[in-house]
């Protein structure tokens, strides 16, 4: 018989990768190309991060005026995984255009969908997502879907051919962290393509719990650019990914109602 060998941390992070729309990347911390200060800082953060994959909000993001500083010559598309998303889109229509443009302008057809209610907290209107997301996979585009934390909803995105499910924690840059951390696993179990933690995210702790709900990666902005060095968050929140993807993968010990001591109480001196 074989003896076990031990894996090292470093193997199975090096082997723990994860796919989407038939794109597989290493890194599970996704970041975003707003808020920052310039985008030097920007570029930056992301290289600390360790991400492969950056969204782009299409409506707010200089990608063709060669006038303005544009975000591709500082963060390169031959170096990150470009995610047009529609930041700023409140209908189906408006979101199914500017993602048609951002396809015309780079040839992106992997794309975040997030269709907002025009309220205070920004969440999604699903069913405006629900039809957005009908359009754009008719349309031959690969879209993760921003959504609400409902289980049920989420189920309906998958079936109607969403790649990646994209459940909020919180409201968009409020760094509240997972305000519910049951229907967030619920998801997880049920579904077949990746989940992210989409916003809401605003501390290393937050990504940690995230992974360790069993989340494929995720996603934030506001949490690096927000802070007082993005730099050192950023490296702060790829470090908290890894930890809590290797605890997931890991198994925590089981919960009891009461002590279990570490040494035996039997055999004392």
């Amino acid at each position: 018989m074989n003896a076990h060998v031990p894996v090292s941390a470093s193997a199975t992070e090096a082997a723990d990768s994860w796919t989407v729309a038939g794109r597989t990347f290493n890194s599970r911390l996704i970041v975003g190309t707003g808020k920052y200060k310039t985008c030097q800082e920007n570029a930056a953060a992301a290289e600390a991060a360790g991400a492969e994959i950056v969204t782009v909000a299409v409506r707010r993001v200089n990608l063709t005026d060669p006038n303005q500083p544009m975000l591709v010559d500082y963060v390169k598309p031959d170096r990150f995984t470009f995610l047009p998303n529609t930041a700023g889109c409140f209908t189906g229509e408006d979101a199914v255009r500017t993602l048609r443009l951002a396809r015309e302008a780079g040839g992106w057809d992997l794309v975040k969908l997030e269709v907002l209610s025009d309220t205070a907290h920004l969440y999604p209107d699903m069913i405006e997502t629900l039809r957005a997301l009908d359009l754009l996979v008719k349309d031959g585009f690969q879209v993760m879907v921003y959504c609400t934390d409902d289980v049920v909803m989420a189920r309906r995105l998958e079936e109607a051919g969403a790649a990646a499910i994209m459940p909020a924690a919180a409201p968009i840059g409020s760094g509240l962290g997972i305000q519910n951390r049951v229907n967030v696993r619920l998801i997880v179990e049920q579904a077949k393509v990746p989940v992210l933690v989409d916003a809401g995210v605003g501390t290393p702790s937050d990504a940690v719990l995230a992974m360790e709900l069993g989340c494929d990666a995720v996603l934030m902005n506001t949490a690096i650019a927000g802070a007082g060095d993005p730099i050192l968050m950023a490296s702060a929140m790829k470090h908290a990914v890894i930890a809590g993807r290797q605890g997931y993968l890991a198994g925590r010990m089981p919960r009891r109602m009461y002590a279990s001591p570490s040494s035996p109480l039997s055999g004392l001196i």
